[in-house]
């Protein structure tokens, strides 16, 4: 155990370290002094050290134990998400938490590891053969689309799209036909530009199918400030708008922290969760936001090397799973702030409020570093997956 745990790499606990430093100092400007909002950044102080004890637990567990078994995590994660249509919460338009006591537990977060696991575990059993199309790929597929409906239908866009890039990026690691992938892209490139262009020029008539045939008027909300920002209403557009000219006003170096003129003045909503990186633009301007990036990035890139050092073969299939999910929620947070994509309520990692999400990432983190620390005995020291 002591020779395992001189493998742990340090630079990954030193960057969530900084990361947790960053998360405190954010929450605070954005909630101090404020009614119900004052000492967000206490709490989430505990959160992380409930994150940091799960990271250090998770380490030592061995993690092929996880993918072994995988398929008895995903039932139980179904019914979890399951559960919340009957007896979830409703928050921001989405019915996706979970009350225990003072505490709410939102499973559509905890369902991104869940799928990540149980891919693996299928992705395991194929022994690095090229995926097949219908015994491999369509089965997969439908694995990440289930949920992906469950939690449509709860109103949370943003985990629900989370679970494709998810089954994306472990398709492609998983060894999927290069024909298969050509095709698959084509499709979806398809069925995006066809969206988009359908939204914009025929406006009003998407509007009308999503709000009475869907049933979801809370997307029109999300979609409008980003396609169609003139036709968007104040309202609709408020949060977008706002968030840009607070980003562009920090400038090169930012106004300077509990300095920000637009997040000192609460004019952009959810500013300790999803808008957090306005924050960081405003106060600490261009300087501080590329800081924040290369951070993630330095982070990526140690995963990507814990990947690739890893002898066993469901150790880069985890990795790949949680870099994918990371670099999603990055790239969709910080491009909903700044109006290159749409607002999905995506949190940014590590750096929001908020329990769940925070202690998911930590658990990701501590499979990674479980990866480093178990990843380079003989793969078959365990039994495979159990066969469905």
């Amino acid at each position: 155990m002591l020779q395992r745990i001189k493998r742990i790499d340090g630079s990954i606990v030193l960057i969530l370290i900084v990361l947790m430093g960053i998360c405190i100092f954010s929450i605070y400007s954005v909630t101090h002094g404020r009614d119900g909002l004052d000492g967000m950044h206490i709490t989430m102080l505990q959160y992380y050290a409930l994150g940091f004890i799960a990271f250090i637990l998770i380490s030592l567990f061995d993690y092929r134990l996880l993918v072994r078994y995988g398929l008895y995590i995903y039932i139980a994660g179904i019914g979890i998400l399951l559960s919340v249509s009957f007896i979830g919460k409703v928050k921001n338009g989405a019915q996706g938490w979970i009350g225990i006591g003072d505490l709410s537990i939102q499973p559509a977060e905890l369902f991104k590891l869940i799928l990540i696991i149980f891919l693996t575990t299928m992705l395991v059993r194929k022994k690095r053969n090229p995926l097949r199309f219908w015994r491999d790929v369509v089965p997969l597929s439908l694995i990440a689309l289930m949920p992906f409906a469950l939690v449509i239908l709860q109103n949370d866009l943003g985990n629900a799209l989370s679970y494709i890039v998810i089954l994306l990026g472990l398709l492609w690691i998983g060894n999927l036909k290069f024909s298969h992938a050509l095709i698959g892209m084509i499709i979806a490139g398809g069925m995006i530009l066809g969206f988009v262009l359908s939204y914009i020029h025929y406006h009003e008539q998407m509007v009308h199918f999503i709000e009475k045939g869907l049933g979801k008027e809370h997307f029109i909300k999300r979609f409008d400030p980003w396609l169609v920002p003139e036709l968007a209403s104040s309202t609709a557009s408020y949060q977008t708008k706002n968030a840009q000219t607070a980003i562009g006003s920090g400038g090169l170096d930012g106004e300077g922290y509990l300095q920000g003129s637009s997040v000192q003045s609460n004019r952009v909503p959810y500013l300790y969760s999803e808008s957090i990186f306005v924050q960081i633009g405003e106060e600490f301007g261009f300087l501080g936001a590329a800081a924040l990036l290369m951070l993630f990035f330095i982070l990526i890139h140690r995963l990507i090397v814990i990947a690739l050092e890893c002898r066993d073969r469901g150790g880069p299939l985890l990795i790949v799973g949680i870099v994918a999910m990371l670099l999603y929620q990055i790239l969709e947070n910080i491009g909903a702030m700044t109006g290159l994509m749409p607002l999905t309520g995506i949190t940014l990692p590590f750096i929001s409020y908020g329990g769940t999400s925070l202690l998911i990432n930590m658990a990701c983190m501590g499979i990674a570093m479980s990866v480093r620390l178990y990843g380079q005995d003989v793969e078959d020291d365990l039994p495979l997956p159990l066969k469905s």
